[in-house]
């Protein structure tokens, strides 16, 4: 996830090993084309010996933006025919952004009509930003009554965890604003101060989940006489009505706009930030290249220079790989050694962050190559992933690096030339007359996979002449699944349990690696209970009975289970009925809508696949089972069956995903495929007790 305010630190610091592995992404798809790029002049550099490049700007005050006066025409109003039915409205957003890198900052202000009870949610504000390159700093906020009288707001702010892991922390500050009324305004501002001596790109995102009427945007860029910096911005999908952002005289870049649509939120759909009207701005060095086959050859040799100097170790790594290799293994064998040899090797991108004091003890200073990262035992994802690129070419293996688009928050096209879009580094070895792709730095990667954001995205291959454009590889379904397998008993009072066995396969296995990492052994076992009930749909109890592995990126993760589902049959005159699936609720309420306004995303290609035996209680017989299921629309299939033989039941059943972006214009076809799937798994089997029961 990203800040909409400053989601990108300008590289200064062009060497390799100071990257980070970034958290947000990109699709080689553009759903959008932009309205218009600018290119603005801004300001320079400048060098500190012993410290680094550092931006030199004058210091300035903060302007501060206050509160509006008590409106009575707002106050009266009811409703917005623009935005008929909803709860609250956005009456005024302003946010005024100074890119000075001494005080840098982003003043935001929002002014809220609450129109209804569910409104008064509008009332818990949570403000996201990312601990240690932004704070969010004077918070005020107050609460105008329905007959105009006031509530300052004099809590307490808290802090609160988003997301963590990647080397990244993204927080939030969280606040309630007092005595919301239904037919009252809530206004807050507050300012975001960023890293001094640093320059962010930024994004005016225009799209609210509430309609706005009026917004209001300024940026003053950054602006020095050192060196020349280049300011460029591009928009996508403007407002109706809205003028592009235009710079006046005193070089601030403005916008406004009105009546912008709320951003309406689907299941399974692209980026949100990437649908969203928006505007962004992105800071160049040197030479800016107006022509996008110039400006991307200009990206890649500056890239590829960074990446030989990083890896020109080759002695080193010869030395290395005599280390994990025989002279007798085959190059299948010998690229898998590589692979597995710096997947061991300490991964600091997913460890704990540490505090500034432990940063400091610790001295940690980054590796200027792969011999140092090779000698040190340890480095970020990004360098472990040049240290197998180093290896693998000293092992003899024809390989590339590449820069490519990671799609978990952002599509990417060349036209937009948005170099830093180009945010994960993978390597491309060509084996066997094939082109793979791999990411050891990636934990728990499996070999020959990449992450599911790296997969079915455009990327630069790195050379000396600038590079060339190449599209990673998107898994089949069938690479990423989970296997159920169950041996259950159903009692004469309707309770399912029994063993079963959950597999978790490919990226399926990756991701709950990833995901529990650094968790204890409890909470790992709690999270392997909660996912299993999780998708059964109704209460049921799974006690976890053996220790999965939990360490290795090949393997399966292979977890054992007691399984109870009280009250699984339920009683139909002298008949008893049960459902011919279990694991049904991930697709209950999925794509239920008529209509859909975005197009329909899924992570990666995915396969479910379940096999259940259940023996049934003496003298009981099976009166009828539905009929079998078999949709097959190629690119998504659902199968479902239920055998029968004496005494037992075997249910089967088979999901398979196997696409990634689909059009909204395929919509009904889809939502057809999923109603069936609905149906099919609702189907009920009818069994005739045995004659106690059915007295009973």
């Amino acid at each position: 996830m990203l800040s909409p305010r400053s989601s990108l630190l300008v590289p200064l610091e062009f060497a390799v090993p100071a990257c980070t592995r970034s958290c947000f992404s990109t699709l080689q798809l553009n759903l959008h084309l932009p309205g218009g790029i600018t290119m603005f002049r801004s300001g320079k550099w400048a060098l500190v010996a012993a410290i680094g490049i550092w931006i030199l700007g004058a210091q300035e005050a903060k302007a501060g933006i206050g509160f509006q006066p008590v409106s009575s025409d707002e106050l009266k109003m009811t409703s917005e025919p623009l935005a008929p039915g909803a709860p609250a409205i956005i009456l005024y957003r302003q946010v005024d952004r100074d890119d000075n890198s001494r005080t840098s900052h982003e003043d935001n202000y929002f002014r809220i009509k609450i129109l209804t009870e569910e409104g008064r949610k509008h009332a818990d504000i949570e403000i996201p930003f990312f601990k240690g390159n932004e704070n969010v700093a004077n918070v005020r906020g107050r609460t105008i009554r329905p007959d105009g009288s006031i509530v300052n707001f004099e809590g307490k702010v808290f802090e609160k965890e988003l997301v963590k892991g990647r080397g990244v922390k993204y927080l939030a500050k969280t606040f309630t604003l007092p005595d919301v009324q239904v037919g009252g305004i809530i206004e807050y501002f507050y300012t975001v101060d960023l890293k001094e001596q640093y320059i962010f790109d930024s994004h005016w995102i225009l799209s609210d989940e509430l309609f706005t009427k009026k917004a209001q945007f300024s940026l003053k860029p950054y602006s020095s006489s050192y060196s020349t910096f280049y300011l460029r911005w591009s928009w996508s999908t403007l407002p109706a009505g809205a003028a592009p952002p235009a710079q006046g005289p005193d070089r601030i870049v403005r916008m406004e706009a009105s009546n912008i649509p709320a951003f309406q939120t689907e299941d399974y759909m692209p980026p949100p930030n990437e649908l969203k009207s928006r505007v962004d701005f992105i800071y160049e060095s040197n030479l800016v290249e107006k022509d996008q086959a110039s400006f991307w050859k200009h990206f890649g040799k500056e890239r590829n220079g960074q990446l030989e100097s990083f890896i020109g170790k080759r002695k080193a790594m010869e030395q290395a790989v005599a280390q994990i290799v025989s002279p007798s293994d085959s190059q299948d064998v010998k690229l898998r050694k590589i692979y597995d040899r710096v997947q061991q090797i300490r991964n600091t991108t997913y460890e704990v962050q540490k505090t500034e004091q432990e940063e400091k003890r610790a001295k940690e200073k980054p590796p200027e190559n792969v011999e140092e990262v090779w000698k040190r035992g340890y480095g970020d994802g990004v360098q472990l992933t040049w240290l197998f690129l180093g290896l693998a070419r000293a092992a003899g293996f024809e390989a590339y690096g590449c820069w490519v688009s990671d799609r978990r928050n952002y599509l990417f096209s060349p036209v937009m030339m948005q170099s830093a879009k180009l945010n994960s580094n993978v390597v491309l070895v060509k084996l066997n007359g094939k082109d793979l792709y791999f990411d050891p730095g990636g934990a728990f990667t499996p070999f020959g996979l990449l992450e599911w954001a790296e997969t079915g995205v455009q990327g630069l291959r790195l050379d000396k002449d600038g590079g060339s454009w190449i599209q990673t590889t998107l898994p089949e379904a069938s690479e990423s699944r989970i296997e159920r397998m169950g041996k259950l008993k159903l009692s004469d009072t309707g309770d399912l349990e029994g063993k079963l066995t959950v597999t978790y396969v490919g990226l399926e296995a990756m991701y709950h690696r990833v995901e529990e990492r650094n968790a204890d052994e409890v909470a790992r076992k709690k999270a392997l209970e909660e996912w299993v009930t999780s998708q059964i749909g109704v209460a049921a109890e799974a006690e976890l009975t053996n220790k999965p592995d939990w360490t290795s990126s090949e393997t399966p993760l292979v977890a054992e289970f007691n399984l109870k589902i009280p009250g699984w049959a339920s009683n139909a005159g002298r008949r008893v009925v049960v459902p011919a699936a279990i694991f049904t609720a991930a697709e209950k309420g999925v794509f239920e809508h008529a209509n859909r306004v975005h197009p329909i995303y899924f992570e990666y290609p995915h396969q479910k696949a379940d096999d259940v035996t259940v023996e049934l209680p003496p003298g009981w017989q099976v009166s009828s089972v539905p009929a079998a299921q078999n949709q097959d629309a190629h690119i998504v299939v659902y199968t479902l069956k239920v055998d029968q033989s004496p005494g037992t039941l075997r249910l089967t059943r088979k999901l398979t995903i196997d696409l990634l972006l689909l059009e909204q214009k395929y919509y009904a076809s889809l939502r057809k495929f999923f109603q069936v799937v609905r149906t099919g798994d609702g189907e009920q089997i009818v069994l005739q007790p045995g004659e106690i029961h059915a007295s009973n």
